[in-house]
């Protein structure tokens, strides 16, 4: 059969566009193959390597875009895992560890939001730090992210398996059951094309923003009065068993140490806010809805993780018996819910079923998520050169098929979760080795933005001429460095603290600090290995693939609402 061959104009003019060749569709908005093509040959060096393998297609939509990054702010942290901090630390201290963390994450968004614009790669991150920095971190970040991507969607696939049991009837059927019928679903949800993750997503995240919405409304509702016992409860649980709780220790010490233990949670509740940008590899017209879903960062956090610990703390006391004795017991689903807590303390009955079933969609949206972004990172190391030629295959809709198909064989882990003893054990211990890896992705980033930010000023780019320029550089990117060098030095202080070291547990130093030496032990492998080298700003590549993304610019449509309610849509999506 003869292989069939696209006219790609590979020359581009003085400003780096190509100018021959229509790459997207005017009518429908949607990426030809010259386009896919064109983008591949420029990062493959030429057009046979590009059509023997294929590429990825442009096919998620500024709503899909927008979704994403809005549906990656709200995971089950905000539902499920804010409850043990607000139990530890208090609600004062919820608050400002949410937020303060919330500031280092827009920080490095900030940061990964530039980069993405100007060069929106598939499963970007690993790319950016070996183009700018060095191979060798690229390495290191690219097969973390893919573990920590793989293991995730495990927890997430065993999370939602659990949740299931809320619901009576559900108890007597076996977990596994559950658990193949997520896998199936997310496989389905990825496999066929990228638009069907993108749609689903969408779902996804429209259900978590109308709930989280909804719960904020609720609270508001009922800290006025306004609940079926209209009982107005104001901060009267700052006052008793108040603000900020004593952890570890007692006085101020204890009260600091309830807040920093706090920062530790928060960094992990915001993991995968960096989705949009694995995503920009596969979004139409990158360089208008990048931007536009790293520009809002900042507001959903606030309005997300600022308004919602705010409201856990006005809901429920921190000491509150039937949250201690939820989390005591490992009760499945929503019992563990400082929401479901202060919504059955406000005698509503029906919502606890309701946020049950949102922590089950947020789980499934979850492992839905991680195996899009596990398989994007393999395909970003397989572009680097980092992993086999054979994983830069793509079908004809433009999905990495092997790529997805080797991280979803990494969520069979997910049934040692079922058996107790010895399986269950080896699960946590994968689990445990994915602690510090998102601290690792996001400090990564900010290093190969400030490479980025010192290679622009090398080789006389202007960032006044950039579509999107991130503010306060380069400041912002070392203010998030140090604060995320402190958490992943810190991260297992409980351990140390207490008289004789009392707290101390080898089990939990190791899933505190075991993703240090994994993390430097890939990065020193690659290092020895290929002896790589440091890269000089002056010799960073920030222009290959760059041509062929510069010609697509002006042939995204861009059309013009006609009424005030396509006016707010296209605000919004």
């Amino acid at each position: 059969m003869e292989k069939e061959s696209y006219a790609v104009d590979e020359t581009p003019d003085y400003n780096g566009n190509h100018h021959h060749n229509a790459y997207v569709d005017p009518l429908t908005g949607i990426e030809n193959k010259a386009g896919r093509i064109a983008e591949a040959a420029d990062l493959y060096g030429n057009i046979e390597t590009a059509e023997e393998y294929g590429y990825v297609t442009r096919g998620l939509k500024s709503r899909h875009i927008q979704f994403i990054a809005l549906g990656g702010s709200i995971g089950t942290g905000l539902f499920l895992g804010i409850g043990s901090a607000f139990t530890r630390a208090g609600p004062l201290s919820i608050l400002l560890g949410y937020s303060l963390t919330g500031l280092a994450v827009f920080a490095m968004m900030q940061c990964l939001g530039e980069m993405a614009t100007w060069l929106p790669l598939p499963g970007s991150i690993p790319q950016f730090c070996a183009r700018y920095c060095d191979d060798a971190l690229g390495f290191a970040v690219g097969y973390n992210n893919w573990y920590a991507s793989s293991m995730t969607l495990c927890a997430e696939i065993s999370a939602a398996s659990i949740v299931i049991g809320y619901w009576k009837g559900a108890e007597h059927i076996s977990v596994a059951v559950w658990i193949t019928i997520i896998i199936i679903l997310i496989l389905c949800l990825n496999i066929f094309a990228v638009q069907i993750y993108g749609e689903a997503e969408f779902i996804f995240a429209s259900v978590k923003i109308i709930t989280i919405v909804g719960l904020l409304i609720m609270a508001f509702i009922v800290d006025l009065g306004g609940g079926p016992k209209h009982d107005r409860l104001g901060f009267r649980y700052w006052k008793h068993p108040g603000a900020m709780k004593e952890y570890a220790s007692t006085g101020n010490t204890g009260r600091f140490l309830g807040l920093f233990s706090v920062f530790v949670n928060a960094a992990f509740s915001y993991g995968g806010v960096e989705l949009v940008a694995v995503a920009a590899g596969e979004a139409e017209n990158p360089r208008k809805n990048i931007p536009k879903a790293v520009r809002r960062v900042f507001w959903r956090i606030i309005f997300f993780y600022v308004f919602g610990t705010l409201a856990i703390g006005v809901l429920v006391a921190s000491d509150d018996k039937n949250l201690l004795s939820a989390q005591a017991s490992g009760a499945a689903g929503a019992a563990q819910s400082p929401w479901v807590i202060g919504i059955v303390n406000a005698g509503i009955p029906v919502l606890p079923s309701i946020i049950n079933a949102v922590i089950l969609t947020s789980a499934t949206s979850s492992a839905n998520a991680f195996l899009y972004t596990g398989s994007r990172y393999l395909f970003a190391l397989a572009q680097n050169k980092q992993a086999p030629r054979f994983l830069l295959k793509c079908t004809k809709a433009g999905v990495p098929v092997y790529c997805v198909a080797i991280t979803c064989a990494i969520s069979g882990l997910t049934y040692l979760s079922v058996a107790s003893g010895g399986p269950s054990l080896v699960f946590n211990w994968f689990q445990n080795l994915t602690t510090v890896a998102s601290l690792f992705t996001w400090g990564s980033i900010c290093i190969a933005y400030l490479q980025f930010y010192k290679a622009l000023q090398a080789q006389g780019v202007d960032r006044n001429t950039l579509v999107f320029k991130s503010v306060f550089q380069p400041y912002l990117a070392w203010f998030a460095i140090v604060y995320f060098i402190i958490i992943i030095i810190f991260n297992g202080f409980h351990v140390f603290v207490g008289e004789h070291h009392q707290y101390f547990n080898a089990t939990d130093f190791l899933a505190a600090y075991i993703g240090i030496p994994i993390f430097l032990a890939l990065y020193g492998f690659w290092k020895i290995f290929k002896r790589t080298k440091w890269i000089a700003p002056v010799d960073a590549d920030i222009t290959t693939g760059k041509a062929a993304l510069d010609a697509e610019d002006g042939q995204w449509p861009d059309p013009a609402p006609r009424n005030i309610f396509e006016r707010f849509w296209f605000w919004l999506a």
